[in-house]
């Protein structure tokens, strides 16, 4: 599907539905006159196969307990199988609502108050909410950045895990907010990384189907045939894929047969989620029959991400757009025009853009916005047009 017939097809209005980007500014903001661009869901409505099958699930009208069934392993485990080579067990399976919700169960299993977690930043902010929350270290390890392009720095991150006697890493790929898909050289570094200093890795694998312009995902599963599986657990989830995060349905992939009894023990006494209905009933449709609309969701991200980097180029050259490899997100620097301290007044009061702000990503995010790309044309290039006039007027 192209991105006209997506747009024709899928594109909606979202306001006025409790929708937390756009009816939530006031709670997040302060404020409900801005053109939210902010979190990671879209103005797109879930595939049509999708729709049908929750259509038809409502109308047989009975929604007692329920269980995943062989076609909702068989569909998550062809995707997963034909478009990235991953070889999946049901074994290895359970399900959470949501990623978040999962890696927090997983903290609260193996590893104890005041353990310490490590995360490379800037990253997805949760991560390190879960981390304080439950009452754990954070250590942090900052991504090398040059120039809005990002790598890791292995050796930085040795250090502190040997320093700290850190027991997890949660590593993000693709990486959420900069973009970077890491390829299977960069996932063996840090698998045997953490492997020689036995920590254990938490893989968000959460937009992995998002994959821009070609680029290639490679999980961290499949890495050197499956050898660090027994020192890893994988998360992901239909809901950034296909928009269904209001559908409650995320996997947590645990290959190590210790870890499992771990999990499930700890399963039991919490009673922890374990999905929805729903939300495996729209997943398995979209699964089987989803990728059209996945093409058409990639295309329109690739314009509108397009149309953002070579405008700026054009109008605002100092400012930079790390590449987007991964995700729907953009990752835009504006300290060369713009400081820190007045960077929220720039977008915020002068852009009249709600977006998520880089500091909120770690220390070294600061100078940065994340601005959602996942929506229409007309809401990406009015955003982009408000920033630079917004930036302009900031110079002047």
């Amino acid at each position: 599907m192209n991105k006209d017939e997506f747009l024709a097809k899928y594109a909606v209005n979202r306001e006025n539905t409790d929708s937390v980007k756009w009816d939530g500014m006031q709670a997040k903001y302060g404020r409900t006159d801005l053109l939210p661009m902010w979190i990671a869901d879209t103005e797109f409505k879930i595939p049509q196969a999708a729709q049908d099958a929750l259509n038809k699930r409502v109308k047989h009208g009975a929604f007692g307990y329920s269980f995943p069934d062989q076609e909702y392993y068989q569909a998550y485990f062809t995707w997963q199988k034909e478009r990235y080579g991953i070889e999946l067990h049901e074994e290895w399976m359970r399900f959470g609502t949501g990623v978040v919700q999962s890696l927090s169960t997983m903290i609260q299993i193996l590893t104890q108050k005041d353990d310490a977690v490590m995360v490379l930043q800037p990253v997805y902010s949760p991560f390190m909410d879960v981390i304080e929350q439950n009452k754990r270290k954070l250590v942090v390890s900052n991504l090398i950045n040059k120039q809005g392009h990002y790598k890791l720095d292995l050796d930085d991150m040795r250090q502190k895990m040997e320093a700290n006697q850190v027991k997890v890493l949660i590593f993000c790929n693709p990486h959420n907010p900069i973009g970077r898909v890491w390829s299977e050289e960069e996932l063996n570094a840090v698998l045997e990384l953490c492997r020689e200093e036995q920590v254990i890795v938490f893989s968000d694998e959460i937009h992995h189907d998002l994959m821009i312009d070609g680029s290639k995902f490679t999980s961290a599963l499949s890495v050197r045939d499956g050898y660090y599986r027994d020192n890893l657990v994988v998360f992901d989830a239909p809901s950034k894929t296909f928009n269904m995060a209001g559908l409650l349905n995320s996997h947590v992939i645990i290959p190590n047969p210790q870890l499992m009894k771990r999990y499930d023990e700890y399963a039991a006494i919490t009673k922890a989620p374990a999905g929805s209905v729903m939300g495996r009933t729209a997943a398995q449709a979209a699964y089987q029959d989803g990728a059209d609309w996945l093409e058409g969701l990639l295309a329109t991200v690739s314009a509108n991400y397009h149309y953002l980097k070579d405008t700026f180029k054009c109008e605002l050259p100092e400012v930079i757009v790390s590449p987007l490899e991964g995700t729907y997100l953009a990752w835009i620097d504006f300290s060369a025009l713009v400081p820190e301290e007045d960077l929220e007044e720039v977008v915020q009061d002068k852009a009249k853009l709600a977006v998520d702000f880089g500091s909120w990503f770690g220390e070294s995010g600061a100078g940065h916005i994340r601005l959602n790309l996942a929506t229409t044309p007309e809401n990406v290039q009015q955003a982009v047009q408000n920033l630079i006039a917004a930036v302009k007027n900031y110079q002047e």
